[in-house]
């Protein structure tokens, strides 16, 4: 499995559960909560994510 350079939410804080995401490889967009980085991981292809990003109104 590739490294991943995971980006925690600007939205994230001690209050509130957030994700991060890794999106520096080519394939693969990977997916953690950010309050349990050790924790499972979810994969989806770049245009998964950005349909996903797409039916959120979130500018990416």
């Amino acid at each position: 499995m590739p490294a991943y350079d995971f980006l925690k939410s600007s939205y994230s804080n001690e209050e509130r559960e957030c994700v991060e995401v890794a999106t520096n490889h080519p394939h693969h967009i990977a997916i953690r909560d950010s309050k349990r980085t050790d924790g499972p991981t979810l994969h989806v292809t770049p245009t998964a994510w950005t349909a996903f990003l797409a039916t959120l109104h979130v500018p990416h």
